[in-house]
């Protein structure tokens, strides 16, 4: 499954929620997916916090890393 197809079915159940119930509710349920997706992603990934640190301070000096 590309990332459009999941595109599409999350738009569709967004609308789907947005119809059915309310505009609320259909804010919840990505919420609730986008927490689950970065919970998963986490697991999956097992990140090594130290290494995302080194690289994040390291690539934004430009001339400060000489």
């Amino acid at each position: 499954m590309s990332i459009r197809h999941l595109a599409a079915i999350v738009g569709f159940a967004f609308v789907a929620i947005w119809i059915f119930d309310d505009f609320g509710s259909a804010i919840l349920c990505l919420v609730g997916a986008v927490v689950f997706y970065a919970l998963v992603a986490l697991l999956e990934r097992q990140p090594d916090l130290a290494a995302m640190r080194d690289r994040l301070t390291a690539g934004g000096g430009g001339a400060r890393a000489r």
